[in-house]
């Protein structure tokens, strides 16, 4: 039987993105399939690529037994229950990088069309006329342009225009008053505020509830007499019929529209009004970010469907580039820990787990190495299938607390992570951290008794009398019986009867040899750990 994950590419995607998918997985193209064949084929695949025009509904989610990631070649989600996916543990993925530079480019392009008219002067002299007077237009130089939504987009929208001479005035409560500052940039605390100002107003807004119809009547009417409308981001953002009554009173001097609520779509009374440039969702329509998107979502399933970072994930904590880079290596020690402090325990329950992270993780966001945890406690014991997505929701619903916390320094590590489960029978804490250049991971402590060990795939830690001798028992005990074990380490205490023993094998350990010690006079318990 393969084993190999199966990918569906779904829609087409760049060559590029497609051998990267292939050098890992067993491809599907289905690009040319009809509208039947996705429900019931879609059962056959452990990830799935996509744009904007395949819709993943509840239904078609639930249907996807063996599915495991969602890529989204692309920006918006709003073609896939995100939800459903979540539920069900499926990572959903996005490119949110890809486009960015390409519609800002467009919105730059749009902008110049409206204020020079070129498409209706092209037009008109395709068709044989030569209007030069009928199609003088408007500088943007000293022009204020208001940018409704300052994310990725409206920021490179915001940097181009500067660069115009233009003033430039943003919105969004959710950005920083420095990264205005560092843009050159000036915040309105209102969206009324920046419609008072602006000349031209452009949109980078989400599609939300709160954002639908964003630019309406109400809108429209505290903007400045002669004003232009530019939307490269949602068509939903926009009431097209309150636009189209501005235009027609003059109240809008000219809107540029790439994007409209309903796509595919041939026919709107805005199309062919005097002052209306629109094109059919060319925001991300480059060779660059088409190749772009590909290759980073096809990234984003490589990492989903072999244990890697999943760093555009929408339905998990993200991380930014630098966090990634920093944190990478510490989700395998993260897991780990979990696991152990779960198997070093003998509770019937969980109530609670804690994380504390000690030195330089202070600067980082923790909260995906928290996941990592949760995956080590939870995995085997629980009837779900236990991942990224899911594990902070089955924790919840098993009425488990989960607490951060942070130390700013650690008196002996760079970076120390410490995992503390609570349960009926008492407290076990572990801990580890990273070694070397490439933070390889290490045990350095269990029950505050210190030591230093690297992990491996196999692990026993055996509690006992702290006395002469016990080492060279357990050694002597796995020799016989031809265990070969690959490292070992003692942490102990003056003044504390017991020691703790850790021992890395190259092979699992036979219960019945673990139960052989534990019997031995001296020794209180032995747990092994399989990762």
């Amino acid at each position: 039987m393969n084993d190999t994950p199966r990918v569906l590419v779904k829609e087409a995607i760049a060559d590029s993105g497609v051998a990267l998918l292939r050098s890992h997985f067993d491809v599907d193209i289905g690009t040319d399939w009809n509208d039947g064949e996705l429900p019931e084929r879609i059962g056959d695949y452990e990830g799935i690529v996509i744009r904007s025009a395949t819709q993943l509904t509840a239904d078609l989610i639930e249907r996807a037994q063996r599915m495991r990631v969602i890529g989204r070649a692309g920006i918006g989600v709003d073609n896939i229950d995100v939800r459903a996916a979540t539920k069900r543990g499926i990572v959903v993925a996005n490119a949110p990088q890809s486009n960015v530079i390409a519609a800002a480019e467009h919105t730059m392009a749009l902008m110049l069309a409206v204020c020079r008219n070129v498409p209706q002067a092209h037009a008109s002299l395709m068709s044989g006329k030569w209007e030069r007077s009928r199609f003088g237009g408007v500088e943007v130089y000293g022009k204020t342009l208001g940018v409704l939504g300052f994310g990725r987009i409206g920021q490179l929208v915001a940097e181009r225009a500067r660069a115009f001479d233009m003033r430039v005035v943003a919105f969004d409560p959710f950005v920083s008053a420095e990264r205005y500052r560092e843009l050159g940039v000036e915040r309105a605390e209102s969206s009324a505020e920046l419609y008072a100002e602006a000349d031209i107003v452009t949109l980078h807004l989400p599609k939300t509830p709160e954002t639908r119809g964003w630019l309406d009547a109400e809108a429209l009417g505290q903007m400045k007499d002669g004003v232009r409308v530019i939307n490269c981001a949602r068509g939903e953002l926009v009431d097209h019929e309150a636009l189209e009554a501005a235009l027609r009173s003059g109240k809008v001097a000219g809107a540029a529209l790439d994007v409209f609520p309903t796509e595919p779509i041939t026919e709107h009374p805005l199309f062919g009004m005097p002052g209306v440039v629109v094109t059919p969702h060319l925001g991300a329509s480059t060779t660059e970010a088409q190749d772009r998107a590909g290759i980073i979502t096809a990234e984003q399933v490589v990492a989903a469907l072999t244990g890697g970072l999943v760093t555009n994930a929408v339905n998990i904590p993200t991380l930014r580039a630098e966090d990634a880079d920093a944190l990478g290596p510490f989700l395998p020690l993260c897991q780990r820990l979990g696991r152990l402090a779960m198997a070093l325990g003998e509770a019937s329950s969980v109530d609670r787990i804690e994380v504390r992270y000690e030195g330089r993780l202070l600067e980082r966001d923790t909260r995906l190495l928290t996941i990592a945890v949760l995956l080590g406690v939870l995995r085997g014991h629980t009837e779900e299938d236990v991942n990224v997505v899911n594990a902070p929701a089955l924790a919840e619903e098993r009425g488990i607390v989960v607490a951060e916390h942070k130390e700013p320094a650690s008196p002996d590590f760079n970076e120390l992570v410490t995992v503390s489960v609570v349960s009926n029978s008492g407290r076990v804490e572990v801990a580890g951290t990273g070694f070397g250049p490439r933070n390889v991971a290490h045990l350095v402590a269990v029950d505050a008794l210190s030591f230093n060990i690297e992990f491996a795939d196999h692990l026993v830690v055996f509690r006992y009398r702290d006395q002469p001798g016990m080492v060279g028992r357990v050694g002597t005990l796995f020799g016989e019986r031809g265990v070969n074990i690959g490292s070992a380490a003692v942490g102990a205490r003056e003044g504390r009867e017991e020691a703790v023993m850790a021992v890395t094998l190259d092979a699992p350990a036979p219960e019945d040899l673990i139960e052989a010690i534990c019997a031995l006079d001296g020794f209180y318990s032995g747990r092994a750990v399989n990762f």
